[in-house]
């Protein structure tokens, strides 16, 4: 007659080790093996490189843009605190190891006062630069943050609202900053899904390379 050992805990150990190394170790390892001889772009973390090979962004996180002569991103709830050595913390937006969104409803006063104040911003600073800006909707994704906080990524609508400031800020006519928006947009996923829009990284750095 079989033991408890032998009966149950034997073939339950047995197997336990035997899913470990299929799941933990083999399938990874084969989907690894796959993802980096097929798509090791997208494997490695979309990873954007300057001409010196650093490493400056991934195409998949947005950055925390704030000169005047950079387009800005969406805003981040994705945000880490920092204490510096003075002892001051410091918010980073755009963290990732803190994904997350603000999980504020539309009728939620501290979210609506928030947007507003946004809204009150860009228009002050648009219309530093275009005083037409004043009679100009302010595009939503300038002043909302994505389900993530991570959005790498801007609405045309977004990019063109800021195209007065780049172009006064960099001594620039306004028609190259609006064809360079134009050249960095990307069309609709397989032309159907979703919405045409411009990755603020790319076009930052596209805008850097005009001095060249």
């Amino acid at each position: 007659m079989k033991t408890f050992v032998q009966k149950y805990l034997r073939p339950a150990i047995v197997l336990t080790v035997l899913l470990t190394i299929l799941t933990g170790f083999i399938y990874p390892g084969i989907i690894t093996g796959i993802a980096q001889l097929i798509f090791p772009y997208q494997a490695n973390g979309s990873l954007i490189k300057d001409s010196h090979g650093n490493v400056v962004g991934s195409a998949l996180i947005g950055q925390y843009w704030t000169s005047a002569q950079y387009f800005h991103g969406r805003p981040s709830a994705a945000v880490d605190t920092v204490t510096g050595s003075n002892g001051t913390p410091t918010a980073i937006p755009y963290s990732a190891d803190n994904s997350n969104a603000s999980n504020a409803g539309p009728t939620n006063a501290t979210y609506i006062q928030t947007v507003q104040q946004r809204v009150a911003a860009l228009q002050t600073e648009a219309e530093k630069y275009d005083p037409k800006a004043a009679s100009i909707p302010v595009p939503n994704d300038l002043v909302t943050a994505s389900a993530s906080g991570l959005d790498p990524d801007i609405t045309i609508e977004g990019a063109l609202y800021q195209a007065a400031r780049i172009a006064a800020t960099r001594h620039l006519p306004l028609s190259q900053v609006k064809q360079l928006i134009n050249d960095n947009t990307q069309g609709r996923f397989l032309g159907i899904f979703g919405e045409p829009h411009i990755n603020v990284l790319d076009l930052n750095r596209a805008l850097d390379a005009l001095k060249k």
